[in-house]
């Protein structure tokens, strides 16, 4: 795996146009960042935690604002191995990463075994929140691509019955002053994978111990449909993503 500085000038210049111009466009597009912010930039251990914890790192060493940035890591209840793993990866690419553990796992799986993933999620956003605060962070950043935007989108139709999307900047409605960003809202997971690739890096895949044994998820399947669709019309998730922006009002129904 390439070192810190090397996989960071990857990203300026071999993968400046699908990844690095999206990033910062994304950032003063809807000014995710501002002079002054404390970030909290969490990470998962994936690929596309690690890419953001690089663009960040590499923002706040060249960048025009001044805030200050710290990779935080919330253990759930991973085995450690993959942990130490996941350190020694940010010990490799050169960036400090900070790690907090909870049971978050342990509880879910007693509380609902049959169908953990919302619990699991809604006490995972709780403890994030909860550790920013401790830090004194006012922004916390998730490494949330335009895939997920997307996939999002479409689940909501599909499963819901309405239209709601991921957003790129979120006030906390229990935790005032703190915001949610994702910076990496307009990058597609293809060009994080050619990323992933080119700099080595060693994807472990999913390692949450409720799901193992499970059939696939509503959003697999999601992720399936989408890649079908661009394999047969190229560019057709960018054009959903922009469509989220690109609503003519005059022609939607209002709710009743």
């Amino acid at each position: 795996m390439l070192d810190g500085n090397t996989a960071r000038r990857a990203l300026i210049k071999k993968f400046r146009k699908p990844i690095y111009r999206e990033f910062i466009k994304a950032i003063k597009s809807y000014k995710l960042i501002e002079s002054g912010d404390k970030i909290m930039c969490c990470v998962s251990g994936g690929k596309d935690s690690i890419t953001l914890s690089l663009l960040m790192e590499e923002l706040y060493e060249h960048g025009e604002r001044n805030f200050e940035l710290c990779h935080v890591m919330m253990n759930p209840g991973f085995d450690y191995d993959y942990v130490n793993h996941i350190k020694g990866i940010y010990d490799k690419l050169e960036m400090e990463l900070k790690v907090f553990d909870t049971d978050i796992f342990k509880i879910t799986k007693e509380m609902a075994a049959d169908n953990p993933c919302f619990l699991c999620a809604r006490m995972r956003r709780g403890a994030l929140y909860g550790q920013a605060e401790k830090l004194g962070a006012n922004k916390i950043a998730l490494g949330h691509h335009m895939d997920d935007v997307v996939q999002t989108t479409l689940m909501n139709m599909f499963m819901q019955g309405s239209f709601r999307n991921m957003m790129p900047i979120l006030d906390s409605a229990n935790h005032p002053g703190i915001k949610l960003i994702r910076p990496l809202y307009l990058v597609g997971e293809s060009d994080i994978i050619k990323f992933r690739d080119y700099i080595g890096l060693e994807s472990l895949g999913c390692r949450c111990v409720l799901s193992e044994g499970k059939i696939e998820t509503t959003r697999d399947r999601m992720r399936e449909i989408l890649n079908n669709l661009e394999n047969e019309m190229p560019g057709v998730k960018k054009n959903i993503q922009k469509s989220i922006e690109n609503v003519y009002i005059d022609t939607v129904l209002k709710t009743r």
